[in-house]
C-alpha cells in the first residue's frame, strides 16, 4: 500500500468506516510497508478521535463525544488486528479498546454491565447496550468468538450496532458454551428471559449473532427457542459436518453421498429454523464459501428464508486481515431490516 493511499483522520463515523473498510481492501502481499507503520498511524487516528471525544464531553456535548470515540474504536480494532503477532502492541491497543469502551459507556449510562440469572442458580456476567430512546426496541444476543471475551466483541461491534435503534446484550463464548446436551440453550435462553423482562426492549424482536464458533450456538439456540426472530449463525454446516465425519470415522472409510442426497440432509436442519438466518462464510468463521453457496441454492430451492455474505479478506505477508467493518455493517443492517 503506497503513503498516498493511507488513511487520512475522518470527522464522522460513516466517514471513518467507509475509510477502514477502504484501508483493508487494499491490503495486499505485493505492496507492503512496514505492518508497524500501519499500526501506528491507526492507533493514532484512535488516539485523535479519542481526544475530540473527551473535548466534546466536557463542553457537555455527549452525542457528539460518543460517535468520536465510536470513530476510534474503529481504528483501534484495525491497530489490533494489524498488530496480532506483535504481542507487546497488540496489548497496548487492546488496553485502548477497553478504556474507550469504558468512557463510551459511561456517556448517558451507555452501557450496562448486568448479571444474567440462569436456571441452575449460577449466573453469567454480560453487557447490555441500551437502545437510542426509551421506546420497545428489537434486541440482539451477541456471543463472542471462542477466543475473545464479550469486552473485545463489543469494541469491534459498538461502531456497527449504535445508532441503529436495537439495543445488544454481549456475552462470552466461554460463559455460554457447554458440551453437555442442551445446556448452552438453557443459559442462552436465560438471556432471552432476561431481555423479554426489559422495559426497552419488544420481546418479539429478539436476534441471535454468533461469531467464530459460536455460529453454531446460534443455530441451536434458533432451532430450540421460538423467540428467535431471526439469528445469524452456521446454518447447521458445523453440525452436519461433525455428524459427517463421525459416520466416516465408524464406517472406517469415507462417507460420499450425492449430491441429492446431501442436499436433502441440509435442506432437513435448515426446516428446523422457523426465522430468518444469514449465514457469513469466509473469514475467521467455521463456515467455508463452497458448503455455504451450496447450502444457499438449497434453500433457494426449497424456498427458505436463508442470506449469505461471505467476509472480504485480504492476504497479507503477515497473514490473512478480515474487512471487518464491511461484514458487520452488512450484519447489523441485515438485522435491523429484519427486525
Amino acid at each position: 500500500m503506497d503513503r498516498a493511499t493511507w488513511p487520512r483522520l475522518r470527522d464522522d463515523l460513516a466517514s471513518t468506516r467507509r475509510s477502514a473498510a477502504a484501508f483493508l481492501e487494499n491490503l495486499d502481499a505485493g505492496r507492503t510497508t512496514d505492518g508497524t507503520e500501519w499500526i501506528i498511524r491507526w492507533i493514532e487516528i484512535g488516539d485523535t478521535h479519542g481526544l475530540l471525544g473527551n473535548a466534546k464531553g466536557r463542553e457537555g456535548k455527549v452525542d457528539e463525544a460518543a460517535k468520536a470515540w465510536l470513530c476510534a474504536l474503529t481504528a483501534f480494532e484495525i491497530a489490533k488486528r494489524l498488530a496480532r503477532e506483535q504481542t507487546v502492541q497488540g496489548e497496548a491497543v487492546s488496553a485502548k479498546i477497553g478504556s474507550a469502551i469504558e468512557t463510551f459507556g459511561s456517556l448517558k449510562q451507555r452501557i450496562e454491565r448486568v448479571q444474567i440469572e440462569c436456571y441452575d442458580q449460577s449466573a453469567i456476567q454480560a453487557h447490555y447496550l441500551p437502545p437510542d430512546d426509551s421506546s420497545r426496541a428489537p434486541a440482539i444476543i451477541c456471543i463472542s468468538a471462542e477466543d475473545e471475551t464479550s469486552t473485545t466483541l463489543l469494541g469491534r461491534l459498538l461502531p456497527a450496532a449504535a445508532h441503529r435503534g436495537m439495543s445488544v446484550l454481549a456475552v462470552t463464548y466461554d460463559d455460554v458454551s457447554d458440551n453437555r446436551s442442551g445446556l448452552s440453550n438453557e443459559i442462552l435462553s436465560c438471556c432471552l428471559d432476561y431481555l423479554s423482562t426489559r422495559d426497552d426492549v419488544d420481546a418479539t424482536r429478539i436476534g441471535v449473532y454468533g461469531d467464530g464458533m459460536a455460529a453454531a450456538l446460534a443455530t441451536d439456540l434458533a432451532v430450540s427457542d421460538s423467540r428467535v426472530a431471526a439469528a445469524v449463525c452456521d446454518g447447521g454446516l458445523w453440525n452436519w459436518a461433525r455428524t459427517m465425519a463421525a459416520v466416516d470415522w465408524v464406517a472406517g472409510v469415507p462417507n460420499t453421498p450425492n449430491d441429492q442426497a446431501m442436499a436433502a440432509r441440509r435442506s432437513r436442519l435448515l426446516r428446523r429454523l422457523k426465522c430468518p438466518v444469514l449465514v457469513v462464510a469466509g473469514g475467521r468463521g467455521i463456515v467455508s464459501t463452497s458448503e455455504a453457496i451450496e447450502l444457499q441454492n438449497d434453500c433457494a430451492a426449497a424456498k427458505m428464508d436463508l442470506q449469505l455474505i461471505i467476509s472480504p479478506s485480504a492476504m497479507t505477508d503477515a497473514g490473512e486481515v478480515e474487512n471487518f467493518v464491511i461484514s458487520d455493517d452488512q450484519i447489523f443492517g441485515w438485522l435491523e431490516q429484519r427486525l
